[in-house]
């Protein structure tokens, strides 16, 4: 494989394309994946993610472009890539009428593990996402989270190289959520490359080492948190709740120092800075001295939901 860094790199793709007669699912996608990096792929409803994803897992024939997993050329036809990957999707893909051992055990035959090994490996698993002791028991009494980790435990049963993840957390509850992202930021430590999908901007800011942006088809942003919102412009907001002349203040606070945007709108001012810690004091001070009364005062930092709207126009969830 070739290097990214000092760590290999496990997936590429390049101009990845895919048209549903006029439409344009996916138009001209391509990132990498290293060893220990998780990489969230982000999007609105219908942005392309899932056409993406099933390209990238040998399940649907891009029109054009390139993917290697493993340093292996990935098709819908070819084993070899496949091999180097595990696969969880946003359905359960597991039999209710199987016990969690008979449910991997059956999946571990298709990924070509003999008995000896199959047998090891299902008992690892099982030990990892929390389930061992429900082992002998049907699918079809387990909670929706425990489904959800034995889905993992069949993905992770031929110890792929990377770990595809599409929305894993979906409909679970919350102790079944910690443990699958605290599985996730263990697998990551031990080396495996991860592609995460989710809905909630909370789980990407915590997991994702990098963050691809996809929208109407297109990858229109990549990098770490830090790294999109400097690209967009985005700026911590110094926020007062205040009663007086707000439109007066927010005009004299445009044009401080440290102070990139102010405006007034429903009893407060917010104010765009480029330090918080330097433009408080003044703000504050300035306020007072303007005869404002001040209630409140609130400093909100840019996270990734900002970066998101700003590049898109809609929540994460739209």
């Amino acid at each position: 494989m070739t290097e990214q860094g000092p760590r290999a790199r496990v997936v590429r793709c390049e101009g990845l394309r895919k048209r549903y007669g006029d439409r344009v699912a996916v138009d001209g996608v391509g990132f990498a994946i290293a060893e220990g990096e998780t990489y969230g792929l982000l999007g609105p409803n219908g942005a392309g993610k899932t056409t993406t994803i099933s390209m990238l897992c040998g399940l649907l024939h891009p029109d054009e472009g390139t993917i290697e997993v493993g340093g292996s050329p990935m098709t819908t036809g070819r084993c070899e890539a496949k091999a180097h990957l595990g696969l969880v999707p946003q359905d359960i893909a597991l039999y209710p009428d199987l016990t969690a051992k008979e449910n991997l055990s059956f999946f571990g035959k298709l990924q070509g593990l003999d008995r000896g090994e199959l047998r090891t490996r299902v008992a690892e698993v099982l030990e990892l996402v929390g389930l061992a002791d429900r082992a002998g028991d049907r699918i079809e009494g387990f909670s929706g989270g425990m489904k959800r980790r034995c889905n993992i435990a069949a993905a992770l049963l031929h110890r792929p190289s990377l770990l595809v993840l599409d929305e894993p957390t979906v409909g679970v509850d919350p102790q079944s959520r910690a443990a699958i992202l605290d599985g996730i930021d263990d697998l990551r430590r031990e080396g495996m490359a991860v592609l995460y999908t989710t809905h909630y901007m909370e789980e990407a800011e915590r997991l994702c080492d990098r963050i691809g942006i996809i929208d109407e088809g297109r990858l229109v942003a990549e990098g770490t948190q830090p790294e999109l919102v400097a690209a967009v412009g985005q700026h911590p907001i110094v926020r007062l709740a205040a009663e007086g002349d707000l439109t007066t203040f927010a005009g004299l606070a445009a044009d401080a120092p440290q102070v990139v945007r102010a405006a007034a709108s429903d009893g407060r001012v917010e104010v765009s800075v480029l330090d918080p810690t330097r433009a408080l004091a003044p703000l504050i001070e300035s306020a007072e001295a303007e005869g404002l009364r001040i209630s409140g005062v609130e400093v909100v930092q840019p996270d990734l939901e900002s970066v998101f709207l700003h590049l898109t126009g809609k929540a994460l969830r739209d």
